[in-house]
Parts: C-alpha cells; sequence; structure tokens
C-alpha cells in the first residue's frame, strides 16, 4: 500500500491526478473499485491540510485482490526486491490463504504454473526498469500460456511512445497465443518516450463481457483523469482470436 500524506507521494503528488479525482460522485463504472479503495483506508481521514483527499491509504494490487478473495481461493504473491517482499511477509504474515514467494517473478511463471486449481489470474505488473522489459513480458506469457492455457493472465504495461508497444503487440500475434485483448488509456498523444503517456493491460481468456465492461470503465477513466489534450483516449483492441 501506499502512504497518501507522508513520503514519496507527497513529494510526487501523483495522486492529484489519479485517485483522488475519482473519489468524488464516482461514476457506476467506477463505483465499485472506488468503494473497495475507501473501504482498505487503513488510517482515518481528516486533518490533512488544504488538498485533504479524505484517503489516507492508497492499496496495491495484493491488498485489492486479497480483499475479493472467496474463501476457497489462494493467492501467490512473488516479489524479487527485498523490501518489498519483507514487506509483503509482514502484510500476510498470518493468512493460511497467501503464500508471499521472494522470488524472481519471471521464473516464477514456469515453477507455479499449472497451478492445482483449473482455474487461477495471474497478474504480471513489471517494473519496467530494464530495457528488454517489453520482450520479457512477451515471452513470460508465453511460457506462462504454455503451461496453463486456460488461465487468465493480465499484464500491465506503460505507454510512453508506439513503438515498443506496436513490437510487443506483434510478438504476442505471432507467439500462437489466443483470445487476447488490450486495453488502453492515453492521456496525451504517446509521442515523447521521457514521459509516461498512457498505460495498457494485456488479458489472455479476457473473461465473459470483458471488453464490454471494461471499456465502459476505460471511458469513465478518461473522462475522470483526461486532461483534454491532443490524442487522449481509451482503446480496446482485440489482438488474436480465440
Amino acid at each position: 500500500g501506499y502512504a497518501l500524506d507522508s513520503g514519496p507521494a507527497q513529494r510526487t503528488r501523483e495522486a492529484e491526478g489519479g485517485i483522488l479525482r475519482l473519489l468524488d460522485a464516482p461514476p457506476a463504472a467506477l463505483a465499485d473499485y472506488v468503494g473497495l479503495v475507501r473501504q482498505l483506508d487503513l488510517a482515518p481521514a481528516g486533518g490533512g491540510g488544504d488538498s485533504d483527499p479524505g484517503l489516507r491509504h492508497y492499496p496495491g494490487s495484493p491488498e485489492l485482490i486479497r480483499a475479493l478473495m472467496r474463501p476457497d481461493d489462494r493467492m501467490a504473491c512473488c516479489e524479487l526486491h527485498d523490501d518489498d517482499a519483507a514487506d509483503l511477509r509482514h502484510r500476510f504474515a498470518r493468512d493460511p490463504m497467501v503464500a508471499v514467494h521472494h522470488r524472481d517473478a519471471w521464473e516464477a511463471l514456469r515453477a507455479l504454473l499449472p497451478p492445482r486449481q483449473k482455474r487461477a489470474l495471474i497478474l504480471i505488473d513489471p517494473p519496467f526498469e530494464a530495457t528488454d522489459e517489453f520482450t520479457r513480458l512477451a515471452d513470460g506469457l508465453a511460457a506462462g500460456w504454455q503451461r496453463f492455457r486456460t488461465g487468465v493472465f493480465a499484464a500491465w504495461y506503460p505507454i510512453k511512445h508506439r513503438a515498443p508497444v506496436r513490437a510487443f503487440h506483434t510478438a504476442i500475434a505471432q507467439s500462437g497465443i489466443r483470445d487476447v485483448v488490450a486495453a488502453e488509456l492515453l492521456l496525451r498523444e504517446p509521442l515523447d518516450p521521457s514521459r509516461l503517456n498512457g498505460c495498457g493491460l494485456l488479458v489472455i481468456n479476457p473473461p465473459y463481457r470483458f471488453e464490454t465492461e471494461a471499456t465502459t470503465i476505460l471511458d469513465a477513466l478518461l473522462d475522470r483523469l483526461g486532461g483534454g489534450e491532443a490524442g487522449a483516449a481509451a482503446t480496446m483492441t482485440r489482438l488474436c482470436d480465440e
């Protein structure tokens, strides 16, 4: 999770252009998400100064997923960085439904798949700190899909400029993976590679009605987060048929 009233969040103030724009009377497409974020706020609101959002803690994806799990569900969290792995272990120390692995998640894709359960969501959220991250993501998805073809894979990626994203999409289309869509949100035309101009979520085996529901969510996000810059857009693209 992320403290919004101290540390890096106060220095960058990124939340002001993100989650804080969604809190006030969220549209129906975002209401469940915003409600869950508020539910997981671990500290009381109030007293935060002029920009007090009424939100002190923004949950990371492990917290969001854990809150949605059913009694028979299980989660495995893989983290390579020492401090983050320690934080995860502290957070889920007494939770029998969660296992934390201090290991390279690219290696874990092969080691942990297929799971004992017949169905699973595999969320891949790379740091994109290395120049070959798109290549590693395409290779990791191909390897994971080969081991678990019925799994739902969701992979986040940044959009700074178009060339790396086009190459990534081409690699996926040529990999033999079936049933793939890409949901993208652009805040501006992706022309400046030094800026995060948008992001995407590539989904393999998207659930029933995902394309319709996700398009509605993307449109709502664009309406709230978009600043009216040229090239801002929300798109849903099918890369591979079933």
